[in-house]
């Protein structure tokens, strides 16, 4: 299964939440990051979240041995916890409206894009891959969400959240070590004074004592991804 991975190191500095390294990104998007997310994936509406197309690739192992890449390439699907957590943003929009939103390892930007759709102020689409963050940008411009802004952003470094007035991050406790990265940098954020939400369809490390449930969802998902068709999301704020 392919969520089983963990997620490759961070060798770039982080971006703010206020999403200047976002824009500055977005301006320097080389032809290799495009034309590789573009020619690997064809758009497609999210089953969950009708209101947003994503480039979506027909499999994951061929496009992850043409990324050349330690990990995955999460930005080429809608996965559980994203499009649980987007449908949740679009459902509630009084959870975004008119705030600076974080999305952490936003992948393809689909939560990213729900929380713009939703009325949010400002939207950073933060991940450690460049060509998810190519996918992000190429896919909030199709989907008409030009208050997102793609930047890297490590979950190694708290101070990157700074700024941000919410923190949403789904799927992120796939693996030991990476669940307690995005752990600590959730709760740093929720202590500088963000709300945080996150979503996760079961997965082996979610935190749940530091987690109160808000809502539960069935989700389908791509049979190439997952261990069965459907996947119970539960969306969660961090306490």
């Amino acid at each position: 299964m392919l969520a089983c991975h963990p997620l490759r190191p961070a060798r770039r500095a982080p971006a703010s939440a206020g999403g200047t390294a976002g824009r500055a990104y977005a301006r320097a998007m080389t032809p290799e990051t495009e034309a590789l997310v573009r020619s690997a994936t064809q758009r497609a509406a999210v089953p969950f979240v009708p209101e947003v197309t994503l480039l979506t690739a027909s499999e994951p192992f061929g496009l992850w041995d043409q990324t050349k890449r330690d990990a995955p390439p999460f930005w080429a699907f809608p996965w559980a916890g994203g499009q649980g957590l987007a449908r949740y943003v679009l459902d509630h929009p009084e959870t975004v409206a008119g705030r600076r939103v974080l999305d952490v390892a936003s992948g393809s930007g689909l939560v990213a894009i729900a929380a713009a759709k939703a009325g949010a102020g400002t939207v950073l689409a933060g991940d450690i891959d460049e060509n998810a963050l190519a996918a992000a940008a190429l896919n909030a411009a199709a989907n008409d969400a030009p208050v997102v802004t793609p930047g890297l952003v490590d979950l190694a470094d708290d101070a990157a959240a700074e700024g941000a007035e919410v923190v949403l991050a789904a799927d992120v406790f796939y693996q030991r070590d990476m669940a307690a990265t995005a752990l600590g940098f959730l709760r740093a954020a929720r202590r500088a004074g963000a709300r945080v939400l996150v979503a996760d369809p079961g997965r082996a490390f979610v935190p749940k004592h530091d987690l109160s449930p808000l809502v539960t969802y069935d989700i389908p998902v791509l049979a190439v991804l997952e261990d069965a068709p459907v996947k119970k999301v539960t969306i969660y704020q961090l306490r």
